[in-house]
């Protein structure tokens, strides 16, 4: 017989503990959120779908982005075990200085268009935190605006060539002038992808009005006050445009550009030079041999060309072809420190995030993105002590196995 009792209360009152009161929702979702894919669910509930959309969705059959997450998931990480992992170092180098993490944030497009807070407040937080950030040309906050919001943050600027050159050199004379460290070129949209996620939503810029907007707005309340409210959502880098992404995409940029065009810009951007939507081997030399500094292996988050090569598949080619002449860095499928860690593992320099924290801004703005690095940060160092490890140095091939 199991001998029972009455519990005292001294012994109840441990397990009564409330859990703290939030009246703020967004806090209180913040809360709840403890991985990135928490931020994406909420991040949906918060954004009309148009929106949501837009920075959830890829190209075509959206294969291409399946697949570069599939290979993280099914990826093989092996621990070291016995070994003393109670100071575990995240830094690393990019471009040859410190960034506080092994990842940077990746350049995106209309990101006022996910949260009224926009790049403003991505650069907040990816300042405090020691990482590097990259503001897109299609940004919707202007160059100068972002380097006043984070002021001796290092930051970047991501460059596509426009068929009108003169353009183009307006915003890197910018970039340099504001302080930006480095020059993105993004190599792989001579043309727009089909993103039919846009087209069936009947995404434009800025949003149009109609019937399922106008029931939408019903459903988003607050973020169709924030747009309205707040300054009107256009591009930073040109004046106005009026029509699809794809649209916009196709009239600007110069599908005409060959490696030849990186003398034009060399002659007008001296700084560190970085090459972002290399697929091959082979054009991965050939951009180390044209003189990039670092070179970004990455389909565009699948955006562009549905059935592109899986860019975490490139590394350890792409590694063994360069021998350490150029960075290495990867980009695209990356949702969990865990995928950050493997990717370095696997032999890249550094790994670029996108969708994951914008996820976090349009969960919450800039507490969202503050939370979504809070949850990467702890993956990478929780996965680095797992696997044994006390510094990105230390990562190694014989830790990951790919399938």
């Amino acid at each position: 017989m199991t001998e029972r009792q009455l519990p005292r209360w001294s012994e109840l009152k441990p397990l009564l503990r409330a859990k703290p009161l939030r009246l703020d929702p967004v806090a209180r979702g913040l809360a709840d959120c403890y991985s990135i894919g928490d931020l994406r669910r909420m991040a949906r509930r918060r954004t009309p779908r148009s929106v949501f959309d837009y920075t959830d969705g890829a190209a075509e059959e959206e294969i291409s982005l399946r697949r570069a997450r599939q290979l993280f998931r099914c990826l093989e990480l092996r621990p070291s075990v016995l070994r003393d992992v109670s100071q575990v170092d995240t830094s690393t180098l990019m471009l040859g200085k410190p960034s506080a993490q092994p990842f940077a944030f990746a350049p995106t497009g209309f990101t006022r268009l996910m949260h009224h807070e926009g790049e403003r407040a991505v650069a907040r937080v990816a300042a405090r935190h020691g990482i590097p950030y990259a503001l897109s040309t299609l940004g919707t906050t202007s160059i100068e605006d972002v380097a006043a919001a984070a002021p001796g943050a290092r930051q970047w600027f991501q460059l596509y060539v426009w068929r009108d050159r003169a353009a183009g050199e307006d915003l890197m004379a910018r970039a340099k002038a504001a302080g930006f460290e480095a020059l993105h070129l993004t190599v792989d949209v001579p043309v727009a992808g089909a993103r039919l996620r846009d087209s069936r939503n009947g995404f434009s810029i800025p949003p149009a009005l109609s019937l399922r907007t106008v029931a939408d707005a019903a459903l988003h309340p607050s973020w169709w006050v924030n747009l309205l409210t707040t300054r009107p959502l256009e591009f930073a880098s040109l004046s106005q445009w009026d029509g699809t992404v794809a649209e916009l995409l196709d009239a600007l940029f110069d599908p005409t550009m060959t490696l030849d065009d990186l003398e034009w810009l060399r002659g007008v951007w001296d700084g560190p030079l970085v090459i972002k939507g290399v697929q091959t081997v082979a054009d991965a030399v050939r951009m180390a041999d044209a003189g990039a500094d670092a070179i970004v292996l990455s389909n565009h988050g699948g955006r562009q060309l549905d059935r592109a090569p899986v860019p975490l598949r490139l590394v350890p080619d792409v590694v063994e072809a360069l021998q350490g002449r150029t960075e290495v860095w990867l980009d695209t499928g990356i949702t969990s420190g865990a995928d950050v860690v493997a990717a370095i593992a696997l032999g890249a320099d550094a790994t670029m995030v996108g969708r994951a924290y914008l996820y976090g801004l349009m969960a919450g703005g800039e507490r969202g993105v503050e939370r979504a690095v809070q949850i990467l940060e702890a993956e990478v160092r929780r996965t680095m002590a797992l696997l044994g490890v006390r510094s990105v140095s230390e990562l190694s091939p014989s830790h990951v196995r790919l399938p």
